[in-house]
């Protein structure tokens, strides 16, 4: 009986870590998104969102599977800006597309894809 308990605490305890870290990462995309959105060419912005990919724990290993620079994440940033520089609801694709597992993988094996074609790819991710 006492080890279904260990069991359920530790289960208890990995959700709400996981619950906090979502909420740390979509606090970090909603600040970024706030404070960018009408600066668009601040380089800053590539500065703070290669920064956080490299610490976050599901990202990073994304990051070491494609090696990014900070100029391609600025090349794929600019790509995405060309079609998406809008924001719907919450979110401001060429940010968040750098946020989310699948997107940053998607984005750094196409690097090299058509700004139109990644473009769209992205809102379709993001239901947009």
């Amino acid at each position: 009986m006492v080890l279904i308990y260990v069991v359920l605490g530790v289960l208890v305890a990995l959700f709400l870590f996981e619950m906090w870290r979502q909420l740390y990462k979509l606090n970090t995309v909603n600040n970024l998104i706030r404070t960018y959105e009408h600066d668009v060419e601040n380089p800053k912005l590539i500065d703070e969102m290669y920064d956080f990919c490299l610490k976050d724990r599901k990202l990073k290993k994304v990051m070491a599977k494609y090696n990014p620079t900070k100029e391609d994440f600025d090349k794929l940033y600019h790509k995405l800006l060309l079609w998406t520089n809008f924001r719907k609801y919450r979110r401001f694709v060429p940010i968040s597309s750098f946020f989310a597992v699948y997107s940053l993988d998607y984005l750094l094996s196409h690097k090299d894809m058509d700004a139109y074609d990644l473009s769209k790819k992205m809102c379709n991710f993001f239901n947009i």
